[in-house]
């Protein structure tokens, strides 16, 4: 009886015709490979027109950079440039070139982010053929393009998209440099790595130090595959470094040697610093959990927003009469996000539990039983070999950054799994075709059945939590599952069938986050946490409804999208048409109206922008219009029980247990005014954001001008 080892037996590895890059292309794959790339592209593009405006506080932000080329240089939330967004640019400089371009609106939003999932889709499948074989390579891609997560990701307006991207070219460019010809530092292969440098650089300008956390896996595969020796791999890794450290660096250098007096105040830092936001509010701080910032994420927009085909566009202003009716708004039972996604608590089966597990990780098992086969399969190979390389770069991605997100303790979102995903899916095409290449083993035959039972179980059990939808499907995937594992058991006897049963196994496995993709791209997603899969009416957990008009702000619940209040903003010739506490009013106006309009104290209301002094100076200048101040909805911290009310103080409890109303918290897990569930909250956003220049403010205005009462929005006319 044969044995299966890291040296297999030549005869005893099928021929394939895809184990060597070097062997020439098969035939089938340049088609499977076009195939593949039509169908992502069309399932990615499909129905983008009718999406609304996706997460509404990048959104104004990206409308201001097609306003203002300093907001696009700065990503401000509005086209004044008093604040800026609470991440980098890079991503809102894609969207918003091609607002300027093609004209702001959903597509001009939206595609460029639908291309780069198919772009990242290519590129992972290049990156793994060249080591593993064009059908790893497919297998990868496909695996990739219908995980849930990545679907909904590449078709919303987050900076994500981009930052995967640029990490999958990072990779790539990986890959290229270990293949490249000569051992010396002067060769093509420290030119690849330079460039892999270069594109991490920029993906920090996308996301931050998020980025780095694929950094571990690059460097090992460059360490332990890398031509040369340990002199020549230290260096062109550390010429890398000084590519990453100036390509992310001069934007860091630009903004901090900028006057601040003219650029915008920095979002989300207490101290208007972009290396503040890096390090702390977008770095460690959300790792350990004791960032100060006084920023956040998007909130989501209330559900008033008009559709983009009829929301007006910077240049066309619109008439309030004509404003679109509730029926002209996306279907608010296909509405997925609000502030939901915050997944469970800090620790190893994190990545498995909640909503989280059912955005990303319906191959994960699989993809960690094929990483531990492979690198078992592959243990008595050279230091070079490719498979193994494959597996360590993967690997550590996947491993590392996997840990990680599953023990960050603050500012945690299901979404941020998108970056696990193109490692899963590598993996997971290595380690599979390696099995099956040596499938006239036992050993490799029993793995492949585990794998193929290991994803039916699993995919059964993620849905199990989504019961109302499609319950027949489970049952399915669970019978497939047990049938591929018995067909595989006996392939070698059925040697006219391999092909067959290859593919069967393959569509087997990929059925259930297909079905759940699906599902997804047929939904419309707002929101700063939107959520992949079937909308849930019901959800266990801070503001995990399925978002809709029942969301707070909106104009049918009298909020700041009311016509008359459109009205008011519209006809405003102020620098600022009107100022809100927070963003999330300020976001709303500003895409309705194309009007820019004064975020006070950035997205949350605590940043401290602008001061006193400077909104006293900005209104004797006549450069505000109005001061908006909308009461707290029954659904928002400190509801309706607690209006006008300020630092009200609100039960702790844990912000994940099942059942009950908890405190609705903000996009980075925390409730408005910077603090984590379970603790005391001051007020939040739409009031007087207590403790803070808000607070300050609001109670500056109440004290000299008169209020006139819009429905149940304060309007402060600060220019008579």
């Amino acid at each position: 009886m044969s044995t299966i080892t890291g040296v297999a037996d030549d005869a005893a590895v099928p021929k394939d015709g895809d184990v060597s890059p070097a062997g020439g292309r098969p035939r089938w794959e340049l088609a499977a490979t076009t195939a593949l790339l039509i169908a992502t592209a069309v399932v990615y593009l499909w129905g983008l027109g009718g999406a609304g405006w996706g997460n509404g506080y990048y959104a104004a932000a990206v409308q201001s950079g097609t306003q203002s080329w300093k907001a696009l240089l700065f990503a401000s939330l509005d086209p004044q440039n008093s604040i800026t967004v609470d991440k980098p640019p890079a991503a809102l400089w894609v969207m918003a070139l091609s607002g300027r371009i093609f004209g702001f609106n959903a597509w001009s939003m939206f595609v460029p982010q639908a291309l780069m999932g198919v772009a990242s889709v290519a590129l992972l499948i290049a990156a793994v053929r060249r080591w593993a074989g064009p059908t790893a390579g497919l297998i990868a891609g496909a695996a990739l393009a219908v995980t849930p997560v990545a679907a909904m990701m590449f078709r919303f307006n987050n900076p994500d998209a981009l930052m995967v991207l640029l990490l999958v070219a990072a990779a790539y460019c990986t890959v290229r440099s270990i293949d490249a010809p000569g051992q010396r530092f002067w060769s093509s292969g420290t030119g690849w790595l330079v460039g892999a440098g270069v594109l991490m650089g920029f993906g920090f300008l996308a996301k931050m130090m998020q980025a780095f956390l694929v950094l571990p896996g690059l460097a090992l595969v460059v360490l332990v595959a890398g031509a040369g020796g340990w002199l020549t791999r230290v260096t062109r890794l550390a010429s890398a470094g000084v590519a990453l450290v100036l390509s992310a660096g001069w934007y860091v250098a630009l903004v901090e040697l900028w006057p601040a007096s003219s650029r915008p105040f920095i979002g989300g830092s207490t101290s208007n610093s972009l290396w503040e936001l890096a390090v702390d509010y977008n770095g460690l701080g959300r790792i350990l959990g004791n960032h100060n910032g006084g920023g956040g994420g998007p909130r989501t927009m209330p559900s008033t927003l008009p559709t983009p085909s009829a929301a007006p566009t910077p240049s066309a202003a619109p008439n309030p009469s004509a404003l679109p009716t509730p029926g002209g708004y996306p279907d608010p039972s296909q509405m997925r996000g609000g502030f939901g996604g915050f997944g469970s608590q800090p620790g190893i089966t994190r990545l498995f539990s909640g909503e989280l597990a059912t955005e990303f990780s319906w191959l994960l098992p699989a993809a960690l039983i094929a990483l531990i086969a492979g690198l078992w399969l592959t243990r008595r190979q050279p230091r070079t070999d490719r498979v193994r390389a494959g597996l360590l770069l993967w690997g550590g991605w996947l491993l590392v950054t996997g840990i990680v997100l599953s023990y960050m303790s603050r500012s945690f979102h299901s979404y941020y799994s998108m970056e696990l995903v193109p490692a899963l899916a590598a993996v997971l095409g290595i380690g599979a075709t390696q099995l099956w290449q040596r499938r006239t083993h036992l050993a490799a035959r029993v793995t492949l059945a585990v794998l193929a039972l290991a994803t039916g179980i699993w995919s059964f059990v993620l849905l199990h939590r989504t019961p109302e939808w499609l319950p027949w499907l489970r049952w399915t995937l669970m019978a497939l599952a047990v049938v591929t594992a018995a067909t595989l058991l006996i392939a070698p006897k059925l040697p006219r069938y391999t092909l067959a049963i290859g593919v069967f196994a393959l569509l087997a496995g990929l059925l259930g986050p297909t079905a759940y993709t699906l599902e997804t791209v047929a939904g419309v997603h707002q929101g700063g946490s939107p959520i992949a899969g079937p909308a849930r009416s019901q959800r266990g957990g801070p503001g995990q409804n399925a978002g809709g008009p029942s969301q707070y702000g909106g104009g049918q619940r009298g909020g700041v999208a009311d016509p008359q209040i459109v009205s008011l903003v519209d006809g405003s010739d102020a620098r600022w048409a009107a100022a809100a506490i927070g963003a999330q009013d300020v976001a709303t106006l500003e895409l309705t109206t194309g009007k820019a309009l004064l975020a006070i104290g950035g997205f949350s209301g605590r940043d401290p922008s602008p001061t006193l002094a400077q909104f006293q100076q900005y209104v004797a200048d006549h450069q505000i219009g109005y001061l908006l101040i909308r009461p707290r909805q029954g659904n928002e911290p400190g509801g309706a029980s607690n209006q006008g009310q300020p630092n009200n103080s609100q039960p702790g409890g844990n912000a994940h247990a099942g059942g009950g109303h908890q405190p609705r918290q903000d996009q980075n897990g925390q409730q408005p005014g910077g603090q984590q569930s379970g603790g005391q909250q001051p007020s939040g956003q739409g009031s007087e954001s207590n403790g803070s220049t808000g607070a300050e403010i609001t109670a500056w205005v109440k004290a000299n001008y008169p209020v006139t009462m819009v429905g149940s929005v304060e309007v402060y006319n600060l220019n008579p």
